[in-house]
């Protein structure tokens, strides 16, 4: 599994190379419901500009909008569950984010044993997967030099309508879970937070979960990263930061956010010593973790946390398990 990942991340940390070890954390068919003509005037903003619906399970889109300047545009996968064309029936979905330096496909090509379409084989759950760029941090930048990348414009008032104007989903609280690996871990524990009413369950593999702890090294790697693979320069937090934007994003500043959610984490406790981007980056998800269960314990508030051995990958088994859980949260189909 880790093999998998280490190339990518290897470039990752080749392009930002000379980062103290302080600032290293990763970090055609028909639908059942509209086709993709019907898009048109459901209020999301975005404008289809190809699409795949040949696989019974794995939809393809990809989108035209003024929130990223992408030519052609970000694109998603729509994983449905079994039967979904003739089962008639409404879905809870979840809002899957990948991480640093991967993409909208990294969910189904790049996990092990199978990847989502297996963990989700037989279950009754709609998963969404976007583009959230290479370094966008699921965040609207402070500044960028290469147009919008405003990814949670792109996400929240945008993906979101469009997922529940087109799909049978519960568009409600109780019909939404977002989850996330890495950069993507933290991006659902943002989205979570910053959006309180949109989601009953959250989940982060390997994702950080404070950014001011040692001495900001997170907010430093976001401001790295995405000025380095995503914004020509630009920054997602900005130098000197924008400390309003930081505490907005900070989920250990937003602790009671979580409150009456689901909450599953998993962090690595022993990454190899050959492979620097999880050497370096891992140990300081895990401490940011612990750092948030500790408020999540000082505040009442119950999660799911595992520390497992390795380091900075997705476990196909604590995905599997995550899924399950939230399923039994989300209303059921």
């Amino acid at each position: 599994m880790l093999s998998e990942h280490r190339p990518t991340r290897r470039s990752v940390f080749k392009a930002v190379g000379g980062i103290s070890a302080a600032m290293a954390l990763g970090g055609v068919g028909t639908l059942a419901t509209a086709s993709p003509a019907g898009a048109a005037g459901d209020g999301s903003g975005l404008r289809i500009v190809d699409h795949d619906e040949s696989d019974t399970r794995m939809c393809y889109y990809r989108f035209a909008t003024d929130a990223i300047g992408w030519n052609p545009g970000p694109a998603v996968n729509v994983l449905l569950p079994d039967g979904y064309h003739t089962s008639g029936r409404t879905y809870p979905v979840l809002y899957l984010l990948h991480g640093g330096a991967e993409d909208f496909m990294s969910w189904d090509t790049k996990r092990d044993e199978g990847g989502i379409r297996a963990y989700t084989a037989g279950k009754p759950i709609i998963v969404v997967m976007p583009d959230g760029g290479p370094a966008g941090w699921y965040s609207n930048p402070v500044s960028s030099h290469t147009g919008p990348r405003n990814w949670e414009t792109f996400h929240m008032e945008q993906l979101i309508p469009w997922i529940e104007a087109n799909f049978r989903t519960y568009a409600e609280y109780a019909g939404r879970a977002v989850a996330g690996f890495s950069m993507g871990g933290f991006g659902a524990l943002k989205y979570a937070a910053k959006y309180p009413d949109r989601f009953a369950s959250v989940s982060a593999h390997s994702g950080p979960a404070s950014l001011r702890r040692d001495l900001g090294a997170v907010v430093h790697w976001a401001n790295v990263s995405s000025a380095a693979m995503e914004l020509g320069g630009g920054m997602v937090y900005g130098v000197p930061w924008d400390e309003a934007r930081v505490t907005a994003d900070n989920p250990m500043q937003n602790i009671e956010r979580y409150r009456d959610k689901r909450i599953f984490l998993v962090a690595g406790n022993s990454p190899r010593l050959d492979d620097p981007f999880s050497l370096f980056n891992e140990p300081e998800v895990l401490a940011g973790q612990r750092e948030f269960r500790g408020a999540l314990d000082n505040a009442g508030i119950r999660y799911e946390a595992y520390e497992d051995e390795g380091g900075h990958f997705v476990r196909a088994q604590r995905a599997r398990d995550d899924i399950d859980g939230i399923i039994e949260r989300l209303r059921k189909a």
